[in-house]
């Protein structure tokens, strides 16, 4: 990758606008930030002002455009506003926002685009985090006629075939390399599109009520309704630069050729979640086995719930794998007709996956035990039945002498299923 260091921008920029489908007017200021912070939505037109992560955890819509949310709290149609702040590859950004949805402005990405390069880009001290596969993944969307993959690659390219059945579209492809200076150039003024004859239908579902022909790209029977498109094939241009925003969702830099064929943000978030699985578990070869797991934890049946290692950074990120069948002990009388796993069962696997990256930081291991002070939080998100494998990614947030401090998250089908902080301190056996 060109750029080594993360990087946020140089001073607040806004705008201001109509959402697409709301209707409503609001106002998006992005905001420079810390390294580490990621990208934040922050509704300052809410009690508390909330914000809202912009990762794959919190994506709770893909249609007609992607919605972030968390608790009561949502932000839709956040792709234009992503693609240009993943093009430009800023990493760090707080968007503060009056609405539920960024301004449309123009329909295309052109306006954000421009506002990053006025407020312009600061390189920060932290490393940029950067994912590459080992492999290539695939997704269907849908049907079968519409798919997404990705694999290794230097840099980022995005290609798309798009098929619409209405003449003045037909089959079209698109392949473009994704630098600030190619997406402000080739994506970045591509609007979106949309059919009259859906109109009245979308806006009786909620949607496309702030749509217009100064806003959107319009077509009718007799073609579109706008003066004109801003190139040929602008309508696949879109979805590149759609693919490219939903694809920021990661919170990390991709270096990868992406195709699809017939693209949607349902497979574009599909996908980025398959990569995020990929770069959680590696190729899933346990570099750490259950026999190994007993030399540094003192548990044993049936309280020793960590199966395999799979992937580990010393002093700072472990994952490790739990395999969840109808034989564990506690199905026969937790829920029984029903078996679902204990909570705290879940946060217990975790804690001891956070026990064996803490115990890998100390000398004597045999002579020292972890036992975890505190629990700060704890979220349940989707119950954990047999037949699941639950991954667990533990980081360290903190470590000071014999005491550490982690943040840990369990996932089932790269589906979020807890989470909590946990602190935990090494003492004498």
């Amino acid at each position: 990758m060109e750029f080594a260091k993360q990087r946020t921008l140089g001073a607040p920029t806004t705008l201001d606008g109509t959402g697409v489908h709301s209707g409503e007017a609001s106002k998006l200021t992005l905001n420079p930030a810390g390294a580490g912070t990621g990208i934040l939505f922050r509704r300052v037109d809410l009690y508390g002002s909330p914000s809202i992560p912009a990762d794959l955890d919190h994506v709770v819509g893909t249609d007609l455009g992607t919605s972030l949310g968390l608790g009561e709290a949502r932000v839709h149609t956040v792709e234009h506003v992503m693609a240009a702040l993943t093009a430009h590859r800023i990493d760090n950004c707080i968007l503060d926002l009056t609405g539920p949805e960024p301004p449309i402005r123009d329909g295309s990405f052109a306006d954000y685009g421009a506002a990053i390069c006025e407020a312009g880009a600061v390189e920060q001290d932290e490393p940029a985090s950067v994912i590459t596969l080992s492999r290539p993944v695939q997704v269907e969307a849908g049907n079968r006629e519409s798919y997404v993959a990705a694999a290794a690659a230097d840099g980022l390219t995005v290609s798309a075939s798009i098929d619409f059945a209405h003449p003045a579209i037909g089959r079209q492809f698109g392949s473009f390399e994704v630098t600030p200076t190619t997406f402000d150039r080739e994506l970045a003024p591509a609007r979106t599109f949309g059919f009259r004859e859906e109109a009245e239908a979308l806006i009786a579902r909620g949607l496309a009520r702030g749509a217009s022909l100064e806003n959107t790209i319009v077509l009718d029977q007799d073609g579109v309704m706008n003066e004109g498109l801003r190139f040929p094939d602008e309508y696949v241009r879109h979805k590149i630069g759609d693919m490219i925003g939903d694809l920021g969702l990661l919170g990390a830099r991709l270096s990868s050729r992406v195709v699809a064929e017939r693209p949607s943000h349902a497979g574009n978030v599909e996908l980025a979640r398959a990569i995020r699985a990929q770069v959680r578990m590696g190729d899933g070869t346990p570099i750490v086995d259950a026999s190994k797991i007993m030399e540094y934890l003192p548990h044993r049946y049936p309280m020793l719930l960590v199966d395999r290692i799979t992937a580990f950074e010393s002093g700072k990120r472990i994952v490790g794998i739990k395999n969840v069948t109808i034989n564990e002990p506690f199905f026969q009388g937790h829920y029984p007709g029903h078996p679902v796993m204990p909570g705290v069962l879940i946060i217990e696997a975790m804690a001891q996956v956070g026990g064996l990256l803490l115990m890998d930081a100390v000398e004597n291991q045999e002579e020292k035990v972890v036992y975890f002070m505190t629990l700060d939080k704890v979220k349940w998100r989707r119950p954990v039945t047999p037949g699941d494998q639950i991954v667990f990614e533990v980081e360290v947030l903190q470590f000071r002498r014999h005491v550490a401090k982690f943040l840990g998250k369990g996932y089932v089908d790269d589906k979020l299923v807890a989470e909590a902080e946990l602190m935990a301190r090494i003492v004498d056996r």
